[in-house]
This record gives structure tokens, sequence and C-alpha cells, in this order.
């Protein structure tokens, strides 16, 4: 038995779930998310505590590990409709500086160039201050993403920590 995928997904009274056959649509204030399930492995219910529980059809290791994987999916969809996934960037070095123009994020960086990032449509991203980017979105998995490619333009180099970071990113020093 899946420890994790036991467990309801408790939903917030703002979001609203609609599920039919292996379809699963989620609308919340954010915005909404249309997720698909396979009928032949699970089942789901709405309990009535307003809970969405996951159920396994045939219980095996493989699915017992697929039945958590897809919980937590769903428990991050859950999340993003109705609170939103968010990532804070801080920029660490003299001269380094993000600006926002339209969906273009423009980075200065150090390098004798300008490093641009088009952003996807699905994410807002905002400058806060020129040396910290904030960045939202209803999707778990895009927002990491956006965040992973904007940490890649600069990585963190362990001699003076220059570089783009996650707030609360502990840089091993050298």
């Amino acid at each position: 038995m899946s420890k994790l995928g036991k467990k309801p997904i408790s939903i917030p009274k703002d979001t609203k779930v609609k599920i039919e056959s292996g379809k699963l649509t989620l609308t919340g204030p954010k915005g909404s998310k249309e997720m698909t399930l396979n009928d032949k492995i699970f089942t789901t219910s709405l309990s009535e505590s307003n809970n969405l529980v996951l159920n396994l059809i045939k219980k095996n290791e493989k699915m017992n590990i697929l039945w958590g994987t897809t919980r937590s999916i769903l428990n991050n969809a859950v999340i993003g409709v109705s609170v939103g996934h968010e990532k804070i960037l801080e920029l660490s070095g003299v001269g380094f500086r993000a600006s926002l123009k339209g969906n273009i994020l423009n980075l200065q960086l150090g390098f004798s160039h300008d490093c641009t990032y088009e952003i996807p449509k699905d994410i807002k991203l905002t400058v806060e201050k020129q040396t910290t980017l904030k960045i939202n979105g209803i999707d778990k998995e895009w927002v990491g993403k956006v965040a992973a490619e904007i940490k890649k333009l600069k990585m963190v180099e362990p001699y003076k920590a220059k570089g783009i970071k996650e707030k609360g990113q502990y840089v091993l020093r050298k």
C-alpha cells in the first residue's frame, strides 16, 4: 500500500472538481486545469467532506508507485488552481540586473551582451527589484522549468557566489 496514495486530497471551498470518465477538470480562482487519468488503473470519487479520493483497481508493487505519484500530481494541480505556485530567484553579482519588456525578460549578467528569455504564456513573471524575480503559475512543473532555465543562464559559482539562485538556496563556497 502506498502511504501517500491512501491520503485524500482536500479541496478548498473556492475550487470545483468535475469528474468525467477518465478526465478531471479543476477550476479555481487562479485558473482551470484539465487532467486525464487511466480508467483501467485508478478510480476517483468525491467524499462528503469535500475530499478527492484516488483508489487503485489492481494492487501490485508497480501500481503502488504510480498511485503515490499520481496522487501527488493531482494534489499539486489542486494547489495550483486554488493558490498557485511561486518561485523567487535572486541575482547576485556586481552589475547584475533584470528588466521586463512585454513577455521578454532581459538580463544583464556580466557578459558582453544581454541575455534574453521569452516567458511562456501560462507563466507570470514579475521583476520586484532589479535583482529579484518572482515566477508564478498554476502548473508546478512549468514554474520549476522556467526557474531552472533562467538559473542556467548564469549558474552560481562557488568562489564569490555570483549568479542566479533561488531564494534560500545554500551555495557551498570554496
